[in-house]
C-alpha cells in the first residue's frame, strides 16, 4: 500500500500505463499472427498489406513507449525477410 499521496498517484498512473501497454502488445501480436498466416499460405498481395499494417503498428508502439525501438526494428526486419521469402516462393511454384 502506498504511504503518501504521490505514491498513490504513481500507483494509479502505473496501472493505467500497464493496461495501455498490454493492449498495444496484444494488438501487435494479433497483427503479426495475421501476417504470418497470410505469408505462410502464399497470399503475397494480402501479406504485403498486412506487413504494412504490422510495421506501422510497431512504429506507433515505439512512439507510445510500449516497446523499445530496437525490438521493433528487429521484428520488422524479420517479418520483411518472411515477406520476401513468401514472395519469392510464389512465382517459382
Amino acid at each position: 500500500m502506498p504511504n503518501t499521496k504521490s505514491a498513490e498517484k504513481r500507483t494509479r498512473s502505473s496501472v493505467r500505463k500497464a493496461a495501455r501497454n498490454r493492449a498495444v502488445e496484444s494488438r501487435l501480436k494479433t497483427l503479426e499472427k495475421k501476417f504470418l498466416s497470410l505469408a505462410k499460405d502464399g497470399k503475397s498481395a494480402e501479406a504485403t498489406t498486412a506487413f504494412r499494417d504490422v510495421s506501422s503498428a510497431y512504429g506507433k508502439a515505439v512512439k507510445a513507449g510500449a516497446i523499445k525501438a530496437n525490438t521493433a526494428s528487429r521484428k520488422r526486419s524479420r517479418l520483411q525477410i518472411r515477406l520476401n521469402k513468401a514472395g519469392a516462393a510464389k512465382p517459382a511454384a
